[in-house]
Order: C-alpha cells, then structure tokens, then sequence
C-alpha cells in the first residue's frame, strides 16, 4: 500500500472535515456530504448519524476521515485522507495522510474491531489478530489454523516480526489504551485508530462497522447492516418509553478490592435505560469508567433490583460460586432476590459478537427487565437470569 504525503497549503480551500462530535443522532445532509467524485463513481456513502467518534466528508478528491475520542470534547484528532488504489493524491492538506482503499490486509487489536469484520463476512482482510481466548467464529479458528491469519502477540507485548513478516495494509489501533503501541510506529505501517469502544451509545459504538466498510471498500453492505440494526434497535427501545416501573441495575464485581463501575452517561447506563431501567448511579456525569469501594456500592444497593456480572467461569456459575467469591455478595438485595444478569464469555462470543448486535443485547435485558414487553418463548442470547 502506498502511503502518499503531501504538504499543500492550498489545502484551507478545502472543505476541512466536520467535527467528529457531528454525529449522536445527527443525520448529515446530503448538501453536506454530496458531490460528484471522479473515481468514487458507484460505491455507496457513509453518512454518520449516531457515532461521534468519527465523521467523513466526500469532495472530489478523496474521502475525508477524522476520528476523534468520543468521551472527550477536547481531544488529539487524527486525519485521513482515501483515495482509490493506484491513484494519485490531489489537493491534500496539511495533516492528512493518505490511505488507499479498498484496503486488503488489517491486523485488528481488538475483539470489537474483528467483530465488524464478522458481521460484513468480510474476513479475508484480517491478516492478524491478537488475543484468541474469547474467539467463537469457527471462519477465523480455521483462518488461523492454516495460517492465512497471524497472532501478533498480546498488548503490550506485540511480536514486531510477525508483524513486518505479514505486512499488512494497515493496523487498527485503540490509541487511548495501554496496549504497547508505541513500539508499532516503527514499523512503518499505518496505524488507525478504531474508537467504537469509546462511544457512548450502542448504536455509535455499533456504526463503526461502516468505518470498517469505507476501509475496505463494502460502504453499501455496511449501510444496509447498520440500519436494520438501527431499526430494530429503535423499535426495541420504543417499546419501553412508557413503563411505569424502571428497576435499577448495577454492574460489574469486586477486584482487588475496588468495584469498577461504568460512568452514569456510558455505554451500559445508556442501554439499561433504553431496556427500561434505571443505572444505579443516575446523578453521574462520568462517561468511562471508575472504581468504587465496596461500602460505597453497598450503601445504595437496597435501590438495587438487578445485578450484571459479566466474566470467564471455568464451570456452572452459580449464586454459592458468585459468594464463594466474596461472602459480602450476599448482603446485596439483588442477590437474595436472584437478580443477578449474567454472561459467561467462555460459552458465548460476548466481545466478539456484542459491538454488533446491540439490538440483541437490548432484547435480552428487556426480556428480563420487562418480560412482559416480549413474546413469551424468547429466547436470549447474551444475558439470562442466573438460576
């Protein structure tokens, strides 16, 4: 892949890219994205509509991305400019590199980043992958058992040979993580941040799979994908706007003494609202993460009717397995009332599955929140009530 620089200051002429924060719910207008592109001609446009990670532009030169984190306002953007393969770069300005796409080789870092490859069936691409200890897909196990896919090693603690010996096109990377990636920029490959897991709604951590598809050259697929999880999600969520009981749910267990807790305006908070609860930390304004002690979460769990756990068990997981753990469990009210929702990522692909199917997370905590809301023979497929 040729990675092409240009400095040019004619660049200002440009339609700059929009902010990334453009997206969380905010339809792009096809006045703003819209033009006639030479050597774009057929291939469907992204429009970002609830992510606010990234945001794209098209102009007559390239598509225009930049990704941004999406916890924070004021963060280190990163700019890219695609261009079709074999093709020469126009106008680009200052800060801008340039990727030509379709790309063919990636080294995915993350379980979420594999799951976009997943969902579009689009695996071919995927040359190298870190952790294998939660894969599922059967594709991948038989990608890397004969080789056409790499382990590169964990975070880190990355295998620079193997790397330079697969040579891919690009590496998708989560920047803000404590993943060794330092050691990456010497090998000369590009490395793009891939921030799905930072957003801070299922359907923007969900819309990644169209960054993914403008990456490899299947826009049309990935737009088609997101919006039936778009719709479905929607229609979900709508069933829950009226009820008149929103139980609260906690997250999460002890380690090492500390409860680590997802924000009040994360991720989870915002799904357990849309399945028609209540986050057991509704005053909070925090966006990641943050460690509680025990007396802190205890002095608020009698509020407390639900308890998600998810994590890897060797075995049955039960209520004496989850007080085997720590006596104090069993002071939680929604321990004595067996509300505990869980998840073993040893029988089901969680990470490798979850980033994709938010509607059928979504589905799943309705069906034990409000089983009413559902047909009485659903089935879940993440999260069961623990028995």
């Amino acid at each position: 892949m040729k990675r092409v620089f240009f400095a040019a200051l004619a660049a200002l002429l440009l339609v700059i890219c929009p902010s990334c924060k453009q997206g969380a719910g905010q339809k792009q207008s096809a006045a703003d994205t819209k033009t006639t592109r030479s050597g774009w001609a057929g291939i469907g446009e992204v429009k970002v509509e609830y992510a606010t990670g990234f945001s794209v532009k098209y102009t007559d030169y390239g598509v225009f991305v930049d990704i941004c984190d999406p916890e924070r306002e004021q963060s280190q953007v990163f700019h890219y400019m695609l261009i079709p393969n074999e093709t020469e770069a126009e106008k680009v300005p200052e800060g801008y590199e340039i990727i030509e796409v379709p790309v063919e080789s990636v080294i995915c870092m993350t379980s979420l980043q594999l799951s976009n490859f997943i969902k579009l069936d689009e695996l071919d691409p995927v040359v190298g992958i870190t952790s294998t200890r939660h894969l599922f897909n059967p594709d991948m196990k038989e990608r890397l058992a004969d080789g056409r896919t790499k382990k590169i090693g964990i975070e880190g603690n990355f295998d620079s040979e193997v790397i330079l010996g697969i040579n891919p096109d690009l590496i998708l990377i989560s920047p803000f993580k404590r993943g060794g990636y330092e050691a990456l920029k010497n090998v000369d490959i590009p490395l793009i941040p891939h921030l799905g897991y930072k957003e801070m709604t299922p359907l923007g951590q969900a819309e990644w799979i169209k960054f993914v598809g403008l990456l490899i050259g299947e826009e049309d697929k990935a737009n088609r994908i997101f919006d039936s999880i778009a719709i479905r999600y929607n229609e979900l969520k709508a069933l829950t706007e009226k009820v008149s009981e929103r139980p609260v749910v906690l997250s999460g267990e002890l380690h090492g003494g500390n409860w680590y807790v997802s924000g009040g305006r994360g991720f989870l908070a915002q799904i357990f609202r849309d399945a028609g609860g209540e986050y057991f930390l509704p005053d909070d304004e925090t966006t990641g993460g943050k460690n509680l002690d025990f007396e802190t979460v205890y002095s608020r769990s009698d509020e407390v009717k639900y308890w998600r756990i998810v994590n890897s068990y060797d075995g049955t997981f039960s209520y004496d397995a989850l007080k085997a753990e720590d006596a104090r469990y069993a002071d939680l009210y929604a321990f004595k009332n067996k509300g505990v929702i869980y998840c073993n990522m040893r029988e089901k692909p969680f990470y490798e599955s979850m980033p994709v199917m938010p509607e059928v997370v979504l589905a799943d905590l309705i069906h034990i929140l409000h089983p009413e809301l559902l047909p009485a023979d659903y089935q879940p497929v993440f999260y069961e009530l623990l028995q």
